[in-house]
């Protein structure tokens, strides 16, 4: 038996009693009895709709999960040039290209520059748009 039906069996419990709706005590209780169905039919709604929105996220994500694998599948299948994350979760790159590592001094969020970007002497922070400058010494180039 569902909350509806419960809440209709308790209605007609109530008829069925001849409950007086003349006295303080019969009112109680019919309007206690009105609140249980108005809200037993609330959650029916509800549970409908949950259902129905359950369905819908099971959809989405099995779309994503197909998408996802297509995206994956062909980003394996880039040039020896690609960048890749590791097992860790830290970024590295193919090694006949040389990278550099640099914090911006305002934000501190952490910048990868190629060799083109270096030579450039400046960069733009991509988070927060400060201009950072830098310098590479011999030293750190044989690096």
């Amino acid at each position: 038996m569902n909350l509806t039906e419960k809440a209709s069996y308790i209605k007609g419990l109530a008829e069925g009693m001849k409950v007086d709706a003349t006295d303080n005590t019969g009112k109680l209780i019919l309007a206690l009895i009105d609140v249980i169905d108005d809200m037993s039919l609330t959650i029916s709604d509800l549970e409908d709709e949950v259902a129905a929105l359950t369905e819908q996220i099971d959809a989405v994500d099995e779309d994503l999960s197909l998408l996802e694998d297509d995206y994956y599948e062909a980003w394996e299948e880039d040039d020896d040039d690609a960048e890749y994350w590791d097992d860790d979760d830290e970024y590295y790159y193919d090694d006949d290209e040389q990278f550099f590592e640099v914090e911006c001094p305002e934000c501190h969020d952490n910048i990868i520059l190629d060799e083109e970007m270096v030579a450039e002497g400046s960069i733009k922070c991509p988070n927060c748009g400060v201009n950072i400058e830098f310098e590479m010494d011999e030293d750190e180039d044989e690096e």
